[in-house]
């Protein structure tokens, strides 16, 4: 099978390439068009999945066509942005139909979860990689970025941390549990929910956010550079799933929750005025700490002392000592 023929059969076809709403014209040109609204800016961001980096290389390529768009859609949360429209560049070391229909309709599923239409991309030939561009839309001046946070503001997540970073164990089979642990944790790895609606919800109220994919304090670290402030975490208040207290022990629990990455679940600064109103619409937001004058990023006990571990997250090219 030829790189055209692929492209019409697995993905032209699909529910989600069939131009939606923003999407002026779709898949079969040499570009795709996007229309957006007077007023609106674009937000575009890429993310690459490499095999046996972000994944291992026998993974369910159903599973796997969920979990490489979810990524990239979760910085379109991060922004505030509404979701338009995604490109996909798939590099095959062979083409197996089998795999191809499973990743495909993973693919088209978290698609159609996020509102997102694939308008493009490319197909080539080499080791397996999978890269996402999404494209989404926000008002002029109301994105979300990591700049803006103040002193005085409190640190807030939308819901609870290290889940994806738990289930390493059970997705390379170094370990095994029971259904009721297993699933909820192996959920949040393969198919992360990109937190759209929080997203959305938070412009003109959040002052600084991102979404965690390399771990809550190596994040929280960019907001503290960018908006040149100190973010001082308090241990005891970051949440953690009853799956994933069950799965390990509190040591272990914590480490994922504070620096294992891939939950892809916002982290933003807000004024202390405006949580009363988002708690009431019942939006997933947990207090972890505050905005204070200074630079960098602390992690506090309960009894207030400094307990800031070496390793706060996932970095490509680090050197190991």
């Amino acid at each position: 099978m030829g790189e055209f023929e692929l492209i019409r059969h697995y993905f032209a076809a699909a529910p989600c390439a069939q131009a939606g709403e923003g999407v002026a014209l779709g898949i079969g040109d040499d570009c795709a068009l996007l229309a957006v609204a007077a007023g609106e800016q674009l937000a575009i961001s890429t993310d690459t999945l490499v095999a046996g980096v972000h994944f291992p290389d026998d993974s369910d390529p159903f599973l796997l066509g969920q979990r490489s768009l979810a990524v990239a859609a979760s910085d379109l949360a991060a922004m505030g942005a509404t979701p338009i429209a995604f490109t996909l560049a798939l590099t095959l070391p062979t083409v197996t139909a089998d795999w191809l229909q499973a990743y495909a309709r993973g693919l088209n599923q978290m698609a159609q979860h996020c509102r997102l239409s694939l308008i493009g991309g490319d197909t080539t030939r080499g080791p397996l990689s999978l890269t996402v561009t999404v494209f989404g839309s926000v008002p002029a001046g109301k994105a979300l970025t990591r700049a803006g946070a103040q002193p005085g503001d409190l640190l807030c997540v939308g819901g609870a941390l290290g889940d994806a970073a738990g289930a390493l164990p059970l997705v390379l089979g170094e370990r095994s549990a029971e259904p009721a642990i297993a699933e909820p944790l192996l959920a949040r790895y393969w198919s992360p929910s990109p937190q759209l609606a929080l997203g959305q919800s938070l412009r003109g109220k959040a002052t600084a956010a991102l979404d965690i994919s390399d771990g809550l304090l190596a994040d929280c670290g960019h907001i503290a550079l960018a908006s040149k402030v100190a973010l001082q975490v308090e241990l005891d208040k970051v949440p953690l799933s009853a799956a994933l207290q069950a799965f390990l022990d509190p040591a272990q629990a914590q480490k994922a929750a504070l620096a294992g990455g891939d939950d892809y679940i916002l982290a933003f600064t807000l004024p202390a005025a405006e949580l009363p109103g988002l708690l009431e619409a019942g939006l997933p937001i947990t207090v972890i700490g505050k905005v204070l004058e200074g630079q960098g990023v602390t992690l506090h006990d309960r009894d207030g002392k400094d307990i800031t571990p070496v390793t706060r997250g996932y970095q490509h090219f680090r050197e190991t000592p």
